[in-house]
């Protein structure tokens, strides 16, 4: 399913509602992860991209020594304006780039990080390239992505209830972007094509989301990600609350009343230069 241009529409109120219901829900884990496995590097400069609203940035920024730069970018500005308001624990350089052209010089930075951002990239041997060339020699770049969607229980029933409510043309923007880049094989690839030469490493990561009720989750996914676009384009009344409210009684369903919780699955891949 290739990815279509709306899938990178982070705009509205959807940095607020990400960085609001998304952030715990799914990210907090895997960026504290992020965080601590680039600190084992003992980097000097650190470069973020797709830093979204900031939630690795905030973990990298508790976790590196004072001494150690970090540089955040994302392509969205609204995202990076999000992540700049919410603000870190000491001083970090916000600038928007395209992470297929990094504004920055060759060998810069000792790593670069990347949490669930390389699924959107549109060319990724391309951006994994760019990520090589900024980097230092010895440096690495340490990035994660969603394993497939069953693997994600909260998406997949998302996913699910949307297509019971619109048969015809279901919206899979969960499926197809964020959950639509998980093969090992494939990665591995066009890490090689972008010039990356010793194998990566992967690790699989398993972790359990949780939200104080259905509703939480159904907002943070269908309000706060680009499917919210995918479901208004759908429907022409505006019912963007008919369709959170059929997805918060799907995941009622399927994990009770009250609060719930569900599986979640990531790898995360380390290339060296």
């Amino acid at each position: 399913m290739p990815a279509t241009s709306d899938d990178k529409v982070f705009a509205g109120s959807i940095p607020e509602l990400y960085e609001t219901y998304l952030v715990p829900l799914i990210f907090a884990a895997y960026a504290d992860d992020l965080a601590q496995r680039v600190t084992a590097r003992r980097p000097r400069r650190v470069l973020e991209v797709a830093a979204g609203t900031g939630v690795v940035t905030r973990a990298l920024a508790r976790a590196l020594p004072a001494n150690v730069d970090i540089v955040a970018t994302d392509l969205n500005p609204p995202m990076l304006e999000k992540a700049a308001a919410v603000g870190t624990s000491r001083v970090v350089e916000w600038r928007p780039a395209d992470a297929m052209a990094l504004p920055f010089g060759d060998g810069a930075f000792d790593a670069v990080v990347c949490q669930f951002g390389a699924m959107f990239f549109p060319d990724k041997p391309r951006a994994f390239a760019e990520a090589r060339r900024v980097l230092a020699p010895g440096g690495v770049f340490l990035f994660n992505v969603w394993d497939r969607i069953e693997m994600n229980e909260f998406a997949a029933t998302v996913t699910g209830a949307l297509a019971q409510r619109y048969p015809a043309d279901p919206p899979r923007f969960l499926a197809r972007t964020p959950h639509g880049y998980w093969q090992r094989d494939a990665i591995a690839q066009d890490l090689l094509t972008a010039g990356f030469v010793a194998l990566p490493s992967f690790d699989t990561r398993a972790e359990r989301s949780r939200a104080a009720s259905a509703q939480v989750a159904a907002i943070a996914y269908c309000q706060g990600t680009p499917l919210r676009n995918e479901i208004e384009a759908r429907d022409a009344a505006g019912l963007l609350q008919g369709a959170t409210t059929q997805c918060a009684q799907a995941l009622a369903a399927r994990f009770g009343p009250g609060a719930i919780e569900g599986g979640i699955q990531a790898h995360v891949i380390a290339a060296s230069t």
